[in-house]
């Protein structure tokens, strides 16, 4: 008779190769699923998990001719660089304010939208309705940018145009650092707004409709509904959308700000993601840039684990 230890080792082993079969089996029942996801995952493995490897230039002086490997190490030389520099503050600031913006409007635009989408009746009104604010997600940066040229540019804007000719003067939207941060928000709202109701609009489908019925027995009218019935329904889907939107804090989108700077309005439109793009594309500082960019991720990192952690304590399941 063999030994326990021989016994626990050819029980293991026997439960090792049960959970290799099982594997090849779900591989062989599911190959059409995962081939489905086959683009999808070579498309995060290329890039986004293998460019990973690149971060440790960061810690380089970095130079095309010696190589990742022969590049002289600088430790954190470029990070003290970053903080020492006059301009990060500067640049902190106007990231960080651009995204409390979105925050605090745009945020919450969609889940407001989707309210109001879910309250109409008609169908085919609704699906013209959803048709009609989807449309600006399908249209470049470019487009967006030249529309707002086209409408508030001082001299041949729409809106200038209707000022003037209502005896007024011609409002500098586009040169005037007041209004940059606005304007930037307002882009926003009406190009993705729309967007982003496909997630909302899909979490108040699954309510139950017995809940409503029972609410309208009692006297609810439609808010009443609504901020009892179907924003708690869809609660946990707002935590986690907010969160992961939390992970992007310090992304403000580059090719929005880009279109968007002037002279004028430079101390307020420079982010990091302009300086990323002026100090390693412009200039070829490719170590110190990536360094720039590889703290844009630490933040969003560590607010993900915040708002997660946060998230879970008030009794959400957060995203992991």
């Amino acid at each position: 008779m063999a030994s326990p230890s021989v016994q626990n080792a050819q029980a293991a082993l026997n439960k090792k190769t049960l959970r290799r079969s099982t594997l090849l089996a779900d591989l062989i029942r599911d190959k059409y699923l995962y081939l489905l996801a086959l683009p999808g995952l070579l498309y995060l493995l290329i890039f986004k998990y293998i460019p990973i490897g690149g971060l440790v230039i960061a810690f380089q002086n970095y130079s095309p001719y010696m190589g990742m490997w022969n590049s002289e190490w600088v430790g954190l030389e470029h990070f003290q660089r970053l903080f020492a520099e006059e301009e990060f503050w500067m640049l902190f600031r106007n990231t960080m304010a651009i995204s409390l913006l979105n925050l605090l409007f745009f945020f919450p635009f969609p889940i407001l939208l989707s309210l109001l989408l879910n309250e109409l009746r008609s169908m085919l009104f609704k699906r013209i309705v959803q048709t009609i604010i989807y449309l600006p997600h399908f249209l470049s940066w470019v487009i967006i940018i030249g529309l707002t040229f086209l409408m508030m540019s001082q001299s041949e804007g729409l809106i200038n145009k209707i000022i003037q000719s209502a005896g007024g003067e011609a409002v500098p939207f586009l040169t005037n650092p007041d209004y940059f941060w606005i304007l930037l928000t307002l882009q926003s709202m009406w190009k993705e707004a729309g967007w982003g109701t496909i997630i909302f609009l899909a979490a108040m489908a699954a309510v139950d409709p017995q809940l409503y019925e029972a609410a309208r027995v009692d006297g609810a009218g439609r808010l009443r509904q609504a901020w009892h019935i179907t924003l708690p329904a869809i609660r946990n889907v707002i935590a986690i959308l907010l969160i992961l939107r939390l992970g992007h804090v310090m992304d403000v989108g580059f090719e929005q700000i880009y279109l968007m700077m002037n002279g004028a309005v430079a101390d307020v439109a420079d982010v990091f993601d302009t300086y990323v793009y002026r100090k390693g594309i412009q200039q070829g500082e490719f170590s110190y840039s990536t360094a720039v960019g590889l703290f844009k991720s630490i933040v969003g990192f560590i607010l993900v684990l915040l708002a997660n952690k946060a998230a879970k304590r008030l009794g959400e399941e957060g995203v992991f």
